[in-house]
């Protein structure tokens, strides 16, 4: 346990120390916040108005806090994996130096080793995440606050689920990666694509019926909804009492992704929770598995 904790503490020193590195995994979750709020806040905002029967007007401080939330929505479900892909560069950078078989000649645990590195980037992620939910709440604040504080707390907690999924994801990807030239186009290659397959760029529901069921594989795609789910729970909860019926309200929830169907059936949050954090011990039980299996080359 000591060396654990100590390989750790290493790992997140040198994180930190890296301003480089750091800055550029905290300013990720600004720039997408950027982008998002110029490019997409339109498209958001057709999505709400297509939803509405002809005729129905609705308060715009409604519409902000809707079209507020999914972009707060959809840069977490993209930052907690983004950012990840990030703080695991450290992994490769040990690899690339040296330093990881500088480790492993110590009587150091492969799993220790693994544990080490995946517990330093998780709370190296969360930081950034939670840092940027916070911030996040600040926005719905100034766009329209209907948040209760479970609405809040299970935000939180999506933020976390989908952080260690981004992490234990990156951990197996990189795994295999040896120079910061392919961690750095498979970090382009993720950054580019992961926030249309995961449903943040462009709700699911705009896709081919084909590309839905495909989507629907995979977790990322959950997470989103989850995230979505909570920070738009009070907004749909608000709908309800100034007179939205239950049918426009479950129009506007399908067409923003608050609800999925997997193959016609539609995905319960009990179910979308669980598949996440079955998500989450799947890969990280590969990662680990990757470290018995595949052992770094010793110096000669």
């Amino acid at each position: 346990m000591r060396t654990f904790y100590e390989l750790t503490r290493r790992n997140l020193k040198v994180f930190f120390k890296d301003k480089g590195l750091f800055i550029s995994s905290l300013i990720t979750p600004i720039i997408l916040l950027v982008l998002y709020a110029t490019f997409l806040a339109r498209v958001f905002k057709d999505s709400f108005y297509s939803s509405l029967p002809d005729g129905f007007t609705v308060d715009p401080k409604i519409i902000d806090a809707t079209v507020a939330g999914q972009l707060i929505a959809s840069l977490l479900a993209v930052s907690c994996v983004t950012v990840a892909f990030c703080a695991n560069l450290l992994m490769i950078g040990d690899k690339a130096n040296g330093t990881v078989r500088d480790l492993t000649v110590a009587p150091v645990r492969r799993s220790t080793l693994a544990g080490a590195y995946f517990v330093a980037s998780a709370a190296s992620t969360l930081i950034v995440t939670l840092t940027a939910l916070a911030f996040g709440f600040g926005y719905l604040a100034t766009q329209g606050w209907f948040l209760s504080p479970s609405d809040v707390l299970f935000s939180i907690l999506d933020v976390i689920l989908l952080t260690l999924f981004g992490t234990a994801l990156s951990s197996c990807l990189h795994f295999f990666l040896s120079t910061n030239g392919q961690a750095s186009a498979v970090g382009t290659i993720v950054s580019a694509g992961y926030g249309f397959i995961c449903g943040a760029y462009m709700p699911i529901s705009s896709f081919s019926a084909g590309l839905q069921r495909v989507l629907g594989f995979l977790p990322g795609t959950y997470g989103t909804s989850l995230i979505k789910n909570h920070l738009l729970g009070g907004v749909f909860s608000e709908m309800k009492n100034v007179g939205f019926t239950e049918e426009v309200i479950g129009g506007i929830r399908e067409s923003i992704d608050c609800r999925l169907f997997f193959f016609g059936h539609e995905v319960k949050t009990p179910a979308m929770f669980a598949i996440l954090a079955g998500s989450i011990v799947f890969f990280t039980g590969v990662f680990v598995l990757f470290h018995f299996l595949f052992k770094p080359e010793r110096k000669k």
